[in-house]
């Protein structure tokens, strides 16, 4: 299969010509193809590398990337984190490289990663088997920072096959420890064998949907009065719901469970005069106003 950065371009959400990016380029197919890309849609970019040390080839994987900024005149830029043998070891990889990646991407206009809609269709899944409600059923944000989320991971190696490019195999993509290895490797090929075919447009458009829809209660949430339980107890549940996620969402950036917003309407409800939150967090009501106890505080 022989294709080319023209052909692919059209179905990228690149920002104009001559913006300053940062391209997070781990050096597989998709990142790799993120590079040449954004090369094509002239934009002035540079490569982070980031090596979290867990493999003995990791140096060689960061001279892949770095003669592939070469070849597309990038800015080149690696760093090294520790990450220790144990439990959530992905998270914690993944939480250590976006400290890496926001820190040199300050200077920049955008920070661009290179999520697919393999990577898309794999996100809805795994929010849906952790309860997630409309939010986590969006998946990836189509943005910017995503521009490459409409192509297929077939599509990235086909263009680099066509570019002369070797990406790095990274051996953990196969490891079933993972949830989104399962999901990727047994969950996807088992839809397509039940449906009859392919299942990742369809979890693609479902995302697209849910954040239209996701979208529109946020806008409408953001007049609401989160504290004010008078104001709560009106609302229909899930516009109420969005309320209390954007006043609740926790230093992290993650919004509360299905169930703690239970909890807290019961509050709102004057059902019980407290709740519990993850992180110790507590939200208390006095009178007709919820506040929200911080465990720092």
């Amino acid at each position: 299969m022989s294709i080319s950065t023209e052909e692919l371009l059209s179905k990228c959400n690149f920002p104009p010509a001559g913006s300053v990016v940062t391209c997070a380029v781990s050096g597989g197919a998709d990142s790799l193809s993120l590079l040449a890309l954004a090369r094509a849609a002239g934009l002035m970019i540079t490569v982070v590398h980031v090596d979290h040390g867990l493999r003995p080839e990791s140096a060689i994987e960061a001279d892949v990337v770095r003669l592939a900024s070469e070849r597309f005149t990038a800015a080149f830029l690696t760093e090294r984190v520790k990450i220790d043998p144990g439990p959530d070891l992905e998270q914690r990889a993944r939480v250590a490289r976006y400290e890496v990646l926001e820190q040199h991407a300050a200077s920049s206009d955008y920070l661009m990663t290179g999520h697919t809609a393999d990577d898309q269709a794999e996100t809805v899944l795994i929010n849906l088997l952790r309860g997630a409600g409309v939010s986590g059923m969006a998946g990836i944000s189509d943005t910017y920072r995503h521009p490459i989320l409409n192509l297929r991971r077939t599509e990235t190696v086909a263009l680099c096959q066509s570019l002369g490019l070797t990406p790095v195999e990274d051996p953990s993509n196969d490891d079933r420890r993972f949830l989104r290895n399962r999901i990727r490797h047994e969950v996807i090929p088992l839809l397509d064998d039940v449906a009859n075919r392919d299942p990742v447009p369809l979890l693609a458009r479902t995302a697209m949907h849910a954040r239209q829809i996701d979208n529109d209660l946020q806008l409408l949430a953001a007049g609401i009065d989160a504290t004010s339980t008078k104001e709560l107890v009106t609302l229909p549940k899930s516009l109420a719901h969005q309320a209390l996620r954007r006043w609740l969402v926790d230093s992290d950036g993650h919004p509360p469970s299905t169930a703690e917003l239970e909890r807290v309407m019961a509050v709102a409800r004057h059902e019980v005069t407290a709740c519990e939150l993850s992180g110790g967090r507590r939200v208390a009501r006095t009178d007709s106003v919820l506040r929200l106890v911080d465990p720092a505080s």
